[in-house]
């Protein structure tokens, strides 16, 4: 299977299925000197592991890191940094009914189609599980990024219909919500929505919007690796994301080029722009302004509702999906949209140290005089 490889300079590899013994990654192109240990990945894994709460799956799984290479005394080597998170409740007998047949709103069928084969234990490779290493990885890329005072804050925009107007947000009380929402009384608002969705045996999802502060203009390659075009291959490899926009996104179909165009002036001495409708990204390339972006997380599709479907041997049947699942996936994905943010924003920030010659000139040319 090729395709389990993210980044250039910055680079990771996942590997793992949900049932399998872990999950895990391999960080390559992270320099040395950076402080790094395992509470520093922990803070961000335990902000997506499972049994946390009413609305999250009841598999318990304390996903506690290992660092196993790239560290030495609390801070790492240059050297390629391997994580694994050992699989401890996976119940794969609850997945055995579900050998022959395809799932409605799963890959079932077409990673069947694709190799074969598959691995019916709560989805394998294509599992939500998968995820656990680029949130760890994120977590080291963020790490990178509060070095250089950028700052990458995601959060739940909506759940279903409850969505959060930005005149209503409150930043401080994104941790204070089993929703990761601004805003706690959205947050009730979206708890009794999901009251009612679960009394129907159903699942709903949201958006995800994440912003970034900080980041300076310049980042990003203007043609196949514009900073907005890798941002979304990044957020739509996320399995259970289905749309992603940057500033306005679809809202510019029905603006007028007056309206969504974004005045400059300088201020202090800096150019500035009076409005972001752009996200902060034109032409591929970070503009200096805030990066915001939103992504559309689809339904969870394991749900107990009677559901049509067919088998592999082309019967057709019936199906309620049993076993322990998250009636919304969108508060444990928070952290993952932040993850490939982060990982996309570091990989873009290496690239770009070899835009400029004066770059290049300035850096071994004052490190010689250092080293002389």
């Amino acid at each position: 299977m090729s395709g389990s490889t993210f980044g250039n300079l910055f680079r990771i590899t996942t590997w793992g299925e949900s049932h399998g013994k872990g999950i895990g990654v391999v960080i390559d192109g992270c320099p040395a000197g950076l402080p790094l240990c395992e509470s520093d990945i922990q803070e961000y894994l335990d902000r997506r592991k499972p049994g946390q709460g009413k609305f999250t799956t009841k598999r318990q799984e304390g996903d506690l890191v290992e660092i196993l290479s790239g560290t030495f005394e609390g801070k790492t080597t240059g050297t390629p940094i391997s994580l694994l998170v050992r699989n401890q409740d996976q119940r794969s007998k609850d997945y055995g009914n579900l050998a022959s047949l395809y799932r409605p709103g799963h890959a079932d069928y077409t990673f069947s189609e694709k190799y074969g084969f598959r691995d019916y234990r709560g989805g394998g490779r294509t599992s939500g599980r998968e995820t656990i290493g680029r949130v760890a990885a994120g977590a080291i890329a963020s790490a990178i990024l509060k070095q250089l005072h950028i700052t990458v804050t995601a959060y739940t925009k909506a759940i279903g219909p409850i969505q959060i107007p930005e005149a209503d947000y409150h930043m401080d009380e994104i941790r204070t919500n089993p929703f990761s929402m601004p805003n706690n009384s959205y947050a009730k608002k979206a708890s009794d929505y999901l009251e009612q969705v679960l009394e129907q045996q159903d699942s709903c999802g949201g958006i995800i919007e994440c912003t970034v502060e900080g980041l300076p203009a310049g980042i990003g390659e203007p043609v196949f690796d514009k900073l907005d075009a890798t941002l979304a291959k990044a957020l739509m490899s996320i399995g259970a994301v289905k749309a992603v926009e940057i500033g306005d996104g679809f809202s510019v179909a029905t603006s007028l080029g007056s309206q969504n165009n974004d005045s400059f002036f300088i201020k202090d001495e800096s150019i500035c722009k009076r409005t972001n409708h752009a996200g902060g990204i034109l032409g591929g390339i970070s503009d200096g302004s805030k990066l915001i972006l939103r992504t559309a997380i689809k339904p969870t599709p394991s749900i107990s509702q009677v559901q049509h479907t067919v088998t592999n041997s082309l019967e057709e049947v019936e199906v309620s999906i049993k076993g322990r699942h998250d009636p919304i996936i969108v508060p444990r994905a928070v952290v993952v949209i932040e993850a490939m943010t982060a990982l996309t924003l570091v990989d873009l920030l290496f690239q770009n140290m070899s835009s400029q010659l004066v770059s290049i000139k300035k850096f071994y040319m004052e490190d010689t005089k250092k080293n002389v």
